[in-house]
């Protein structure tokens, strides 16, 4: 019989590696606790800037609660925040020094809570590094009071790094709503998105298509969703009424908001069936 063999001394950097490792693996633990209240989880993505997601984050946000549900509105773009701009809400969280814990403010029944609130000058830039980000991002996760929550609606900002990776990653999603345009570009971006979200093992809730209409065209995202197997939601025009800043334009139209009325429908019905599908039977 052979002996065992000893085990072999790891070196210092595979025990910092190591210790890396099971910090990380006990920070996701804390933030799946921490975020226990909450029913879904759904990010609003894609791959290009400039298609429209802060502005269809806060108006699903802001459709869902006007339907009843609580819901809560997490600005995860670090650097280039914009949710407190499109949402019209300027009070800074409150701050319970004894447990430590943001307690969001709401607007039109929405929570909200993003990097903006903690910016001097909302003209500076904010210059962080990927671990930096990464931090930032877990600090709000960890301090802010969510309470119970039907929904939280997560803008996150463009590309395929650092801080949608750290989402996906510890966030623990439902599922994605990727947002495209027209143009061949864009489209080609929020298939870059899809890939990536598929690469982490996580869901693709449906496409939406932003910006239609005579200037841009339409049917990008839905050419996309038939190419990918992915559920189409729905398409949003461009309308005069999104130029009104003092209010979200599902409460300003009634077209936008049957818009985004029939996209949230979608979402619902494949959320639900996500959430059966993983109940074991």
């Amino acid at each position: 019989m052979t002996p065992p063999q000893p085990r072999r001394q790891l070196t210092p950097q595979e025990e910092a590696r190591l210790a890396q490792i099971r910090a990380g693996f006990e920070q996701r633990k804390r933030i799946g606790t921490k975020l226990e209240q909450i029913r879904y989880k759904v990010g609003v993505y894609s791959g290009k800037g400039g298609v429209g997601k802060t502005t269809v984050a806060v108006n699903l946000a802001v459709l869902l609660a006007q339907e009843g549900a609580r819901v809560a509105l997490f600005d995860v773009d670090i650097d280039c925040p914009n949710v407190t701009r499109v949402i019209g809400v300027s009070e800074p969280p409150e701050h319970d020094r004894e447990r430590d814990a943001f307690i969001p403010p709401s607007r039109f029944g929405v929570k909200v809570m993003s990097m903006a609130f903690f910016q001097k000058d909302e003209e500076e830039a904010v210059i962080m590094r990927g671990p930096m980000i990464h931090n930032a991002i877990n600090t709000f996760l960890m301090k802010t009071d969510w309470g119970e929550l039907d929904y939280m609606i997560v803008d996150l900002p463009p590309g395929t790094s650092d801080a949608p990776l750290t989402v996906m990653q510890t966030l623990n999603m439902d599922g994605f709503v990727v947002v495209t345009t027209p143009q061949e570009l864009a489209k080609l971006d929020a298939k870059r998105s899809i890939n990536m979200i598929r690469k982490l093992n996580l869901d693709v809730l449906g496409i939406v298509e932003n910006f239609t209409g005579d200037i841009f065209g339409s049917g990008a995202g839905e050419e996309l969703a038939d190419e990918l197997a992915i559920p189409f939601l729905g398409h949003f025009a461009m309308r005069k009424e999104y130029r009104i800043q003092d209010r979200p334009t599902v409460l300003v139209s009634d077209k936008v908001a049957g818009e985004y009325h029939r996209v949230a429908e979608g979402l619902r019905k494949h959320l639900a069936a996500l959430e059966a599908a993983a109940v074991p039977r």
